[in-house]
């Protein structure tokens, strides 16, 4: 069954830290781009993070320098390392992979981040 699970999400404190997981079973992420979006409540789902098959990465400007978007192909799971958190980085994450080649996607149900004192 192919399917894409995110865990890690939680309540931290402004500053804080917390890594998101994206395992996947089903298919393997190498041939896969993965992409991390966000949604807070109320507003549109936003891209937060992508990571291409090939390694390259890409950031939102608003996360720039703070999350770094990882891939442990033994794990068969990509990262979201979230550091410096703000308030306004409270959320839902998504991750979504998406084959390169036929652009066929998968999405998860998605983990909450709250970001408050």
């Amino acid at each position: 069954q192919v399917q894409l699970v995110e865990s890690g999400g939680g309540l931290a404190q402004p500053g804080g830290s917390l890594t998101l997981s994206c395992a996947a079973s089903g298919f393997t992420f190498s041939y896969y781009d993965t992409t991390w979006y966000r949604q807070p409540p109320g507003k549109q789902r936003d891209m937060v993070a992508v990571i291409s098959s090939g390694g390259s990465t890409t950031y939102a400007t608003s996360v720039q320098g703070r999350f770094t978007i990882s891939t442990d192909n033994a794990k068969n799971t990509v990262f979201l390392q979230m550091n410096s958190l703000k308030p306004e980085d409270t959320a839902i994450y998504y991750c979504k992979a998406r084959h390169r080649g036929y652009g066929q996607e998968y999405w998860g149900r998605g983990t909450q981040v709250t970001v408050s004192s």
